[in-house]
This record gives C-alpha cells, structure tokens and sequence, in this order.
C-alpha cells in the first residue's frame, strides 16, 4: 500500500471515529432533561394533569404529577422537592395557577433547569401570593374561607365560571366533583428565593381567563423575565388545550438541551 494511500485511509478512520462520537454526544444532549414534573393548583388535584401527561409520555417524558395537600406552602413544597428529587436526571418543572407559587420556591433545588407557568403566580423573594396580587393591583376577590380557614370551590357553576368557562358542564361537574379546598393562609405565606432569578422560564397566558385576568398575567411574565405563549383560553388550560400546553413544555424541555 502506498503511503498516501495509507495516509487516507487513516484520516477516514480518525473522521468516522470523530463522527461516531458526536452523534452519540448529540443523542445524549437530547436525553438530558427527559423528567417533567406537573404541580397543580387549588381546587385541583393531581389528575387535573392527565390530558397532558399522557401526551407528554407518547413524547418520550418520564412525567410525574404532584398531589399537593394545598396545608399550606410549606407542605406543598415539600411534597413537590420530594417528587423531583426521585427522579433521575435533569427536570422541567411545570406549574399551574397557585403551582406556581409552589415551583418558584421547589425551583431552587439544582435538579431543576427550568420552570414553566401556566396561568401561574409567580411572586418574588420575601413574597407571598397575595403581596404580588396586591402589588399588581390585582386583590383575590370572592372566594371566603370557611370557619375551618379552608376556601372551597364545590359548586359547578360557580367552578366553571371561575376556572372553566370553556369546558363542557358535564367534564366541569366532574372536576368540581374532585376540588381540593385550600387553606386561605397559604396566599399570605412567603417565597424565601424565587426560582425565576436563576432559572429560564416560560409562561402561558390564557387571554380568556376568569381567574387571573391576562393583563395581571401579563405583568407576572414580564417580572419572572419569561418567554411568553398566549392563547385563547380559560383558566383550566391544561384541560381545554392539552395539545398547546404539551407542545409548549415540549418545546422548553427542548431548548435546555
């Protein structure tokens, strides 16, 4: 063989080699954040998430939906960092409505590479709920707790025309049917670090929402420094529209890679 024969042959070897290693660092890069964990908000629970988790499972994501006890912050924090710290490897966290409040304090762990809200309060550090949606000149109006401090929302229509104005009567007495009550103090418990500082997030405004109104949406989006998706939707979008809700978390969990 003649020596520049050889010469080629060699320079192919080392280019197939070279080749062979950066797909596999390519496929691994595409693997790296495969866990999505969904936190839900009050008057929910954890099956509020099950439209969109099973799209997100047909997509190759290993997903886990907290059950917030919806105590207080506390215990939903807890029960949200035990969750996320079973998995193996990098996670998207997803928060939805008060979930939010709940993942902007879970977010820190360093398990935790990016956050999506939907429809999400995100207050700052050293901040509650209800100081943010003071701040925004946004007060909670119309929900009253009971005499144990638990608000409820167990009445369909009511639950419809606050959390799900563009869901058929009969899915929404389903889901009215399985409500948590939360604990009204919750809303006045405060973030000790908000996530949002040192994590990429994306927020989903829902331009049609009874609950939070868009424009206070808006303003939360813009704090949190989020890549914003609007759509025309109620409060209950990861219900109403689990194909854009799933192709947005798609689309976060691709961009960390």
């Amino acid at each position: 063989m003649k020596f520049k024969d050889f010469k080629r042959l060699r320079n192919n070897f080392f280019l197939s080699v070279l080749s062979i290693l950066t797909l596999n660092s390519q496929s691994t890069n595409a693997a790296s954040v495969k866990n999505i964990v969904l936190v839900h908000g009050a008057f929910a629970d954890g099956s509020s998430w099950s439209l969109v988790s099973e799209k997100l499972q047909k997509l190759g994501y290993h997903v886990t939906s907290v059950q917030n006890p919806l105590s207080s912050l506390e215990a939903d924090v807890e029960a949200t960092k035990n969750v996320i710290e079973r998995q193996k490897g990098d996670v998207l966290l997803v928060g939805h409505s008060w979930g939010g409040v709940v993942v902007t304090e879970a977010g820190n762990l360093p398990q935790v590479k990016g956050i999506v809200y939907l429809s999400a309060l995100v207050p700052n550090s050293q901040e509650s709920a209800s100081d943010l949606l003071i701040r925004l000149k946004a007060p909670m109006e119309g929900l009253e707790p009971d005499q144990n401090g638990l608000i409820w929302l167990d009445d369909f229509k009511k639950f419809q025309k606050i959390m799900a104005n563009d869901i058929p009567t009969k899915q929404v007495k389903l889901l009215a049917s399985v409500q948590q009550a939360i604990a009204a103090k919750v809303f006045n418990e405060k973030i000790s670090q908000a996530a949002w500082h040192v994590k990429p997030t994306w927020y989903l405004i829902t331009t049609n929402d009874k609950a939070l109104n868009s424009h206070t949406q808006e303003l939360i989006s813009k704090q949190a420094n989020s890549k914003i998706t609007r759509i025309k939707s109620g409060h209950m979008s990861l219900i109403s529209h689990p194909e854009k809700v799933t192709k947005l978390i798609d689309s976060a969990a691709k961009s960390l890679n």
